[in-house]
């Protein structure tokens, strides 16, 4: 499996990135301000994420899934780790995520990645989503923020 940056006149794998994120217009608002690396195994793109400046010295990991059918096999945290080394090469002091409050998962990997719960912004979902999502029999509603010092 190879992780590259996607270029700029590559099409993005919107139905990937709407695994993470269900709103089409906020994941086309910051794919074109961010940065997105994919995974490919060939020609297949199996898993995607999208780095995002959002303040001096401080990158947000904003978007991170893996196809359905290969979850579960080590590539989301490869994704991270990798995100996790680009953002410090690319000279960021700290790497930012957020994930939903029933994203159960994800908030497990994030803290065995090195991650820190530091914050948590109450009714995101419900204030940026106009449908309801459920994860894990648990409605998202707030969003769990996590800050790694690189």
């Amino acid at each position: 499996m190879n992780i590259r940056k996607l270029q700029t006149n590559e099409t993005y794998p919107m139905e990937l990135l709407l695994l993470a994120d269900p709103s089409r217009k906020l994941v086309e608002e910051y794919i074109n301000r961010g940065e997105s690396f994919i995974a490919e195994e060939g020609h297949e793109i199996l898993g995607i994420y999208v780095l995002l400046p959002t303040r001096p010295e401080t990158v947000e990991l904003v978007n991170i899934a893996v196809a359905e059918r290969v979850q579960g096999q080590g590539i989301g945290k490869m994704l991270i780790l990798h995100a996790i080394q680009t953002a410090k090469d690319k000279g960021y002091k700290t790497i930012e995520v957020g994930t939903g409050n029933s994203s159960i998962g994800q908030l497990a990997l994030y803290q065995k990645s090195g991650f820190r719960i530091v914050g948590v912004d109450p009714n995101f979902f419900v204030r940026h989503y106009e449908e309801e999502i459920y994860e894990n029999g648990i409605q998202c509603r707030d969003m769990i923020r996590l800050s790694q010092d690189l």
